[in-house]
């Protein structure tokens, strides 16, 4: 942050204030506030400038002004910086039976109509719950305004009892997607750890428990069994990104 200083001269008393503000606000990393104060105090400055007849006060006017219209154009330059990362990355703290985080409640604003392909990475899409949430985002997916045609799914299997239950589930998740025109592709690794969701319009997800941060609800007819707005939560965080954002720190 560059040091700045004004001579209290009579007609310039009102900006030195606001100015000697803006420094202030400056060192305390409070930028925005610091800003409109800087403006403030360089207009205040400008205005002295237009009645100022001594040459020698107005050159030390000239590079006064000069120096802070500098300060605050790197500090604009900054705060439009932070404002274009923040569109690009987002992070939402889910906390422990939290409520009002359906799938449609974190990710539908993403799900334009520019939408036509969806990757889906999650291990654990194996037990009938599990099954039941894939389902579930599937059906958010074919929604308008999105204009889905094709789910791409990688997972686990299901080594245990639960292995037939899992590939006759994804089957029938399968077909039924066919039956709206969407080809649903599931492939296994055993390898898999990571859970990432991916759209074709740039937007990236990843949620610590993945599609499965849902609590087991407390009835067959208890609110919350059938909308997941109203289902307590498990603790987990959701990264949010645009793949313009992390290219910036690709080096890209």
């Amino acid at each position: 942050m560059a040091k700045f200083s004004l001579r209290h001269d009579p007609d310039n008393t009102a900006a030195v204030a606001v100015l000697k503000r803006a420094v202030e606000l400056d060192a305390e990393y409070r930028y925005q506030q610091a800003l409109v104060c800087y403006q403030e105090g360089i207009d205040m400055l400008l205005q002295v400038l237009k009645v100022t007849k001594d040459s020698s006060k107005r050159c030390t006017l000239r590079t006064k002004i000069s120096n802070y219209m500098d300060r605050a154009e790197n500090i604009k330059k900054y705060l439009d910086q932070e404002k274009e990362d923040g569109k690009y990355h987002k992070q939402i703290k889910i906390e422990e039976n939290a409520t009002g985080f359906s799938y449609e409640s974190l990710f539908k604003e993403y799900l334009h109509e520019s939408v036509t392909e969806v990757w889906i990475e999650d291990p654990y899409i194996r037990q009938t719950h599990q099954l039941y949430n894939f389902l579930r985002f599937c059906e958010m997916l074919i929604k308008k305004p999105s204009k889905v045609k094709t789910i791409h799914l990688l997972t686990s299997v299901d080594e245990g009892f639960g292995k037939a239950q899992q590939s006759s589930g994804l089957e029938e998740i399968k077909q039924s997607l066919w039956s709206h025109r969407v080809l649903l592709e599931v492939e296994y690794s055993s390898s898999i750890h990571d859970r990432e969701i991916r759209f074709n319009n740039g937007w990236m997800i990843k949620i610590g428990r993945g599609l499965d941060y849902f609590k087991r609800p407390q009835g067959r007819f208890s609110l919350g069994y059938c909308d997941l707005d109203l289902r307590p939560c498990h603790e987990t965080t959701v990264d949010i990104f645009h793949n313009r954002h992390t290219k910036k720190y690709d080096g890209q």
